[in-house]
């Protein structure tokens, strides 16, 4: 079944919508650290506007029940007319006196949103008409502005939305060579992915603590390096031939830093990068590459020093001629850190919503959608 998308949306004029979007963003001193979700949605606001809707009623959470949204409507102000509600459900909030635009209070300050109580969607449901998905970031939560209101009202994925399945979708059926880069501190997100394209993929590099698994696993000695056990045999999936792993490794212990091969480390060792000649090897492999998908650092980037692979990786995709596709949180930031987003062909909102949707073609806020 086809997703349906906002812009073959027909009849907007005059309706009220419930546009879930992703506000989920930190907030130091009240500034907010980073606004690219917020700029992301200017196609849909714009879409909306044009087509005439009576009002926009902006749904978000933010994953710290105390933070409040007002500082996010503040931002959006800069650009966008806004009217920020603290009570969803006072009835004479979203009177009009030329507002056409509200951004509501966290929907985790009410306990039905991350239950996705029946009571609390409804009530939910009762302030629009038609109900808008530009948040596909959180789609992978059954949470009641995802799963919910699609249920009662009539339901529409918005641009960044649509733009992040068509990307992510090319992973199925991927040019080649197709490179997939895994990194980060999170073993147990990796792993699935790894099995599921194992099959598809010609290379894929494993750095970062998912690396540590698999070196346990072949009986390296990792120190002090931080690792997870995985439930399925990973040695089993090194043996397919197509997993790269770090072949030298960058270490501290008490003596300084070193640079080890990856059967090298020491007790009393900590692994915090991928080496040189792994760097100078992922470099290769990139401009081999017609399609690389990224997701994870390969080291600990917010020490100086350990996000030198990862800074080298990602000047290696924006020479090379490959479709490139970038996210999770952790990476994203790290490219704004060093200028280089640009140096991706897409970069996804989604951390695990991405890893999920890539891991099982689906999530629960588009399943949600096809009823």
């Amino acid at each position: 079944m086809p997703l349906p998308l906002l812009k073959n949306a027909k009849n907007l004029s005059g309706k009220r919508v419930l546009l879930r979007l992703d506000f989920n963003i930190p907030v130091v001193g009240g500034v907010l650290k980073d606004a690219y979700r917020i700029e992301a949605i200017a196609p849909t606001l714009q879409f909306l506007k044009e087509a005439g809707v009576l009002r926009i009623i902006i749904l978000s959470h933010h994953s710290d029940k105390k933070q409040s949204l007002k500082p996010m409507s503040r931002f959006l102000g800069k650009t966008v007319p806004n009217r920020f509600v603290a009570d969803i459900f006072d009835t004479t909030a979203f009177t009009s006196d030329g507002d056409a635009v509200f951004v509501c209070e966290n929907l985790r300050f009410w306990d039905g949103e991350e239950n996705n109580d029946p009571s609390f969607t409804a009530r939910l449901a009762s302030l629009g008409d038609i109900y808008v998905n530009d948040a596909f970031s959180v789609s992978h939560r059954a949470h009641a502005s995802i799963v919910g209101l699609p249920r009662l009202l009539p339901s529409y994925i918005g641009f960044s939305f649509a733009r992040e399945v068509e990307e992510l979708s090319r992973a199925f059926a991927p040019e080649r060579p197709f490179l997939l880069a895994l990194g980060g501190a999170k073993p147990e997100t990796k792993i699935p992915l790894i099995e599921k394209f194992l099959p598809h993929a010609d290379t894929i590099f494993v750095g970062g603590a998912v690396a540590h698994t698999f070196f346990r696993a072949l009986g390296y000695e990792i120190g002090e390096s931080f690792y997870e056990e995985s439930s399925v045999d990973v040695r089993v999936m090194f043996e397919t031939g197509k997993i790269f792993l770090p072949q030298d490794v960058v270490v501290k212990s008490d003596e300084g830093v070193f640079v080890r091969a990856a059967d090298g480390v020491s007790p009393g060792e900590k692994i915090l990068d991928a080496g040189p000649e792994t760097a100078r090897k992922l470099a290769a492999l990139a401009a081999e590459a017609r399609f690389i998908i990224w997701n994870g650092p390969f080291g600990e980037y917010l020490k100086p020093g350990f996000e030198k692979t990862s800074v080298a990786f990602a000047e290696a995709v924006g020479k090379s001629d490959a479709r490139s596709i970038v996210g999770g949180g952790d990476t994203v930031a790290l490219l704004k850190e060093h200028n280089l987003s640009g140096a991706f062909t897409f970069v996804s909102s989604g951390g695990g919503a991405m890893l999920q949707f890539l891991a099982e073609g689906m999530l629960p806020g588009i399943e949600a959608l096809k009823k």
